[in-house]
């Protein structure tokens, strides 16, 4: 009872009686005790180990998870096939739409039917008649931009009538219900009907386009004539009335005497081509009607008997896309030379079919394209990717007619059987290829293929541009221009508060830099781009100054110190205190640089430094790569101080001493054996330093210009993969391209970080085994 009531000394007991035990016991049972706890370390450390790698396993499994979709293939399957729908028989199919759900579609006939249907089953809901006149025929047709929604239909009376149809939604009762609409938007005294010929002369061939400045015709007579006619709308400021003035102009006839298969006119109402049965396509300059003129003509079959048979643009009306009797299929645009005048030019080539190229459907929304051949083969091709992404090949004859839902995932082909094939199209991805992230692309409106990151933009029309190596390289020139400064100081520090340093100075300075790792990036970025950016743009000779002088007058003053200044006031300065003699050293340095910085830049710069830059060709930007390696280099600097300090540091004292005893000096015992020794850490906290630059962020963010291009001009900004991310990302519409692009941005980060770290380990670990000896 009593032990129990004082259990300090039933502990003290315990003690006692185990001090009794015999020595070679208690060794044993310290033995197996510390077995215990190294078990238990090695299995906790090992585990925990085990757990980071499978966490960053997790990482990248989603990454690629959400990146492998991008990379399946496209697909088209045969829906509903049935006979073209309509009562009427013996009529001829000229084109064939669906509205943006696939639940109603329209055919128009060459007899001037309008048919709306239902795609699923083929069954006409409603027919509207177009006001052609009973004993003429149609001689020409002709289709505006997919998304106008417009046709033009010439007859053998030298008469054009120009129809839009529309679909139109409401809801009733929870459900959607869409009904067909026909109108006619250009018409005279109330006739739709529009005499371009003027003397009864057949219309053989028909261009239409509608776009902001109206409606444009041209049409090709029979007798040769070239007739381009405008429609322009103006509306009344005062009281909003619409008036259509017309307006009709002749053409010369194309250079070459071939017969004219093809006939296009862009979305501005500015460009005019003609393609020609000798393989030719020619530009008209349309600008000015009244001298229009053939700015250039192009043979765009590289087979000599090839004809054009098929040409449209494709969205946005710039790229066009040419088919021809030899099955090729090819993309063109204008590009400007020297003197400013557009010339067509070759920009890539596509899958080619074996047989003749009888109709091109471009998508509404992108710029894709489906072509289809004599054969009854269709194939799906993307301009920006320049790949053909899928081949179907069921619809047995040559098409008549061929177009995209507006959605493109539907694609209606009417074969010269008037049979109509809704096909199943399965391609949400088609801006993908390898080409189009890594190499250089010719996107439209651009003289010369680029690297090109823009993925969005103010049109509709806009080609996205999706290369990913004007981000990689700015990832690379963020993370160089940052351990370009920062290497040197954080390794010099290292190695001088570590060796050279006193003990009580070296205890205020390590504690400080590395407390500086505590710093928000947001606010050096913050500070960088607010106050950095701007101060440099203004003392660009005093930056100068600055990065010449300060090396040069500290080393000057270390000689001073050294060979002028006697033994006596050098006793003076406890040893390892030296380096605070050189405070005043860099606050002078830096006052005299900012303050002689105007003087600088009028007697050598002309008064304007960065002026001066712009005249010998160097581009200058207020936040740029230099204000990025400045502040990021601040980031990185107490990481790799610390660890260097540390790896410099704990270099066994007998290795110095014995280097020190055998008459080396201290410096040579820094550079040949402390170094050495510390070489794998030294190596480990630049490579994480490395790892930190290239992972930043905000401060990339806030202090460049964000702007995705290819170079290392210290003077122009870049955008990185991690900026990237950060700015679009909230942007991009889930499970979309974009979406999905920027979660392969993020893969390729993680994939150059893990690559750095792997190799720094590998680099490590054999100067570990190279020098361990020492």
């Amino acid at each position: 009872m009593n032990d129990l009531a004082n259990p300090a000394g039933v502990a003290g007991k315990l003690r006692k009686e185990r001090s009794l035990l015999p020595t070679g016991e208690r060794l044993a049972r310290l033995r197996r005790w510390r077995n215990i706890k190294d078990q238990l370390a090695r299995y906790g450390i090992g585990i925990f180990g085990l757990g980071v790698i499978f966490c960053l396993g997790l990482i990248f499994v989603y990454l690629f998870s959400e990146v492998v979709p991008l990379f399946r293939s496209a697909a088209v399957t045969q829906g509903a096939v049935y006979a073209a729908p309509g009562p009427i028989d013996g009529v001829r199919t000229a084109q064939v739409a669906s509205d943006r759900h696939n639940s109603l579609g329209v055919r128009l006939t060459d007899a001037g039917h309008a048919l709306f249907f239902s795609p699923e089953t083929g069954e006409v809901l409603e027919q509207k008649i177009l006001p052609l006149p009973a004993d003429v025929a149609v001689t020409a047709r002709a289709r505006a931009e997919a998304r106008s929604r417009t046709v033009a239909i010439g007859l053998d009376n030298g008469h054009v009538l120009i129809a839009a149809y529309g679909f139109d939604e409401v809801f009733r009762g929870g459900a959607r219900q869409v009904s067909g609409s026909l109108e006619y938007p250009v018409a005279v005294d109330g006739d739709p009907l529009l005499d371009v010929a003027g003397d009864g002369t057949a219309v053989r061939n028909l261009a239409v386009q509608r776009g902001a400045r109206g409606i444009a015709l041209a049409a090709e007579l029979a007798d040769g004539r070239l007739v381009l006619v405008r429609f322009e709308e103006t509306r009344s400021f005062l009281t909003g009335e619409t008036t259509v003035e017309r307006k009709q102009y002749e053409l010369e006839r194309p250079p070459s005497n071939a017969a004219i298969t093809r006939m296009l006119l862009d979305g501005t109402n500015r460009s005019l081509l003609v393609g020609d049965a000798d393989g030719q396509v020619h530009y008209y300059d349309i600008a000015r009607p009244a001298d229009g003129q053939v700015r250039d003509s192009r043979r765009v079959m590289q087979d000599p008997n090839a004809a054009v048979t098929s040409m449209e643009y494709l969205l946005g009306s710039v790229s066009l896309i040419v088919g021809g009797s030899d099955g090729s299929v090819s993309q063109w645009f204008l590009v400007r030379d020297a003197d400013n005048i557009g010339r067509l030019t070759h920009i890539r080539d596509f899958e080619s079919h074996a047989a003749p190229v009888r109709a091109i459907a471009p998508e509404y929304a992108r710029k894709g394209f489906a072509t289809a051949d004599a054969d009854g083969t269709i194939k799906l091709h993307y301009a920006t990717s320049e790949r053909t992404l899928a081949t179907y090949g069921g619809i047995g004859t040559a098409p008549r007619a061929l177009s995209f839902g507006p959605r493109a995932n539907a694609l209606y082909a009417v074969g010269e059987d008037e049979r109509l094939h809704r096909l199943i199209v399965r391609n949400p991805h088609p801006e993908v290829s390898f080409s189009a992230f890594w190499q250089k692309v010719w996107y439209e409106g651009r003289s010369e293929p680029d690297y090109v990151w823009q993925s969005s933009s103010a049109t509709d029309e806009f080609e996205p541009k999706f290369s990913l190596v004007p981000l990689t390289v700015g990832t690379i020139k963020a993370a160089f221009y940052a351990m370009l400064f920062a290497v040197p100081l954080a390794i010099m520090a290292a190695i001088y508060s570590a060796y050279f340093m006193s003990a009580r100075l070296r205890g205020y300075v390590k504690p400080t830099i590395e407390i500086m790792e505590a710093l928000p990036t947001v606010i050096l970025g913050f500070l960088a781009g607010l106050w950095l950016a701007p101060f440099i743009e203004n003392n660009l000779p005093a930056v100068a100054s600055i990065l010449l002088l300060m090396p040069l007058l500290m080393v000057a003053f270390g000689f001073i110190w050294t060979r002028l200044v006697s033994a006596e006031w050098r006793a003076r300065i406890p040893v390892g205190w030296e380096a605070a003699l050189l405070i005043p050293v860099v606050i002078l340095v830096g006052w005299l640089s900012v303050s002689l910085s105007p003087l600088l830049e009028v007697a050598l710069f002309g008064g304007d430094a960065r002026q001066w830059l712009t005249d010998v060709g160097i581009t200058y930007d207020q936040r740029n790569a230099l204000v990025v390696g400045i502040a990021m280099g601040f980031a990185v600097i107490p990481t790799i101080y610390s660890i260097s300090e540390d790896a410099i540091f704990n270099v066994p004292k007998h290795l110095t001493q014995g280097s020190l005893a055998l008459g080396a000096t201290p410096w040579q015992t820094m550079t040949r054996v402390v170094l050495l020794t510390a070489s794998p850490g030294i190596f480990s906290a630049v490579m994480i330093g490395m790892g930190r630059a290239v992972g930043e962020t905000m401060i990339v963010l806030m202090a460049t210009g964000n702007s995705p291009i290819v170079n290392f001009n210290i003077f122009e900004g870049m955008r990185t993969l991690s900026a990237n991310i950060a700015v679009e990302m909230p942007e991009a519409a889930v499970g979309g391209t974009h979406f999905r692009i920027l979660f392969l941005a993020a893969l390729v980060l993680f994939v150059i970080t893990f690559v750095m770290n792997t190799v720094a380990e590998i680099v490590r670990q054999r100067l570990r085994q190279k020098y361990s000896a020492l």
